[in-house]
């Protein structure tokens, strides 16, 4: 009986040896079965559609410096305009009132200053006759005529203020261009805190504004030129010259703000157009580029498997730019190495493995 129980139990530890056996080898056969590619350099450049919106070149939004009521109304929407022509003429009777008062008192300083100056001089000429003149009456018409004088300076700024005031009455364009809203009409009144008169806008030359993701900014456009399409002329291709980047990623959209400026001197586009612009980047230096299925993505990090002295190793990557078919990625690899082509997590770090070339 215990000969018969003996055989029974190295029977089972057999059967047991011979399952993990199998186990184990299924499993080396697993890890054997592993695709692995050499990792190498290569010059990354990518093509891409990129959103755009057109601004003018200048954009002003005409306010009325005083208060008043309109009078003439010179221009109106879709105008073309040259610097300093004459918008509109405001009427405000208050206004040139005022400065008909201040050019009266500056008449009236004037004259007084005038009087108190030659007194003055009258009395400094007779002083020169010992006994003429006192010392207190010749202080006096001295302190007359600086009094005077500084009346006369005062009503001359007072004078030149109310000038100008009365100068805000009529409204210049500050620059050529076209008129492009119109919120006004003869006998509205207008003043400040109220909506601007006019908006005008320079649209010989435009602005093409793109945001460009922050994962390009470090990458450079081939070419300072890009070529456009805007949604109204889809089939028509205009060009842009990069002038200038803002230097800044915004915090909400982790984009920086890239400008390009448009000829329009045949005012064939408009500002507020939307539009794609075709967009070719490249890096300064060659990156590493491996496959899509090459990286691993988890919420705890991103990573490939190096095999390195036959053991797989967890390498931390930060992924560049999206290629069709390959991605560029950043982290601590040198070319050469043995990436893991389909990893999974199952596969441990430290995990002895055979890597198979493809």
């Amino acid at each position: 009986m215990n000969n018969r129980h003996t055989i029974l139990s190295i029977s089972a530890v057999l059967f047991l040896l011979s399952c993990t056996e199998k186990k184990a080898i299924t499993e080396t056969k697993a890890v054997d079965s592993v695709g692995v590619f050499v990792l190498r350099k290569e010059t990354v450049t990518k093509s891409m559609l990129l959103p755009v919106e057109l601004y003018p070149w200048e954009r002003a939004e005409i306010f009325a410096k005083v208060e008043g009521f309109v009078k003439e109304l010179k221009v109106d929407i879709g105008d073309g305009v040259r610097k300093n022509d004459v918008l509109v003429i405001i009427d405000a009777p208050e206004v040139t009132s005022i400065y008909a008062k201040a050019l009266a008192d500056l008449q009236a300083s004037q004259a007084k200053f005038k009087s108190s100056s030659d007194t003055y001089q009258r009395t400094v000429n007779a002083d020169k006759e010992k006994g003429t003149v006192s010392d207190s009456e010749l202080e006096h018409a001295k302190n007359q005529m600086v009094s005077d004088s500084g009346t006369f300076v005062a009503a001359q700024s007072s004078a030149n203020a109310y000038g100008q005031l009365k100068n805000y009455l009529i409204i210049r364009a500050a620059f050529d261009g076209v008129i492009t809203q119109r919120n006004i009409d003869p006998g509205t009144l207008v003043g400040v805190g109220s909506k601007p008169m006019f908006v005008l806008e320079n649209l010989g030359k435009l602005r093409l504004r793109i945001a460009i993701p922050e994962i390009y900014t470090s990458a450079l456009p081939d070419t300072s030129f890009i070529s456009f399409t805007v949604d109204a002329q889809p089939s028509k291709k205009y060009k842009a010259t990069l002038t200038r980047k803002s230097n800044l990623i915004d915090q909400k959209t982790r984009t920086e703000l890239w400008e390009f400026e448009v000829n329009n001197s045949n005012q064939e586009l408009k500002s507020g157009m939307y539009g794609n612009a075709n967009f070719k980047l490249h890096r300064k230096e060659v990156s590493f580029t491996v496959p899509y299925s090459a990286v691993i993505t988890s919420l705890e990090r991103n990573f490939v498997i190096r095999i390195k002295d036959g053991k797989a190793e967890w390498v931390d990557v930060k992924n560049g730019i999206n290629l069709k078919d390959k991605i560029e990625i950043f982290g601590d690899l040198g070319e050469g190495d043995l990436i893991v082509l389909k990893p999974n997590e199952e596969i441990k770090s430290g995990q002895p493995i055979l890597p198979k070339q493809k």
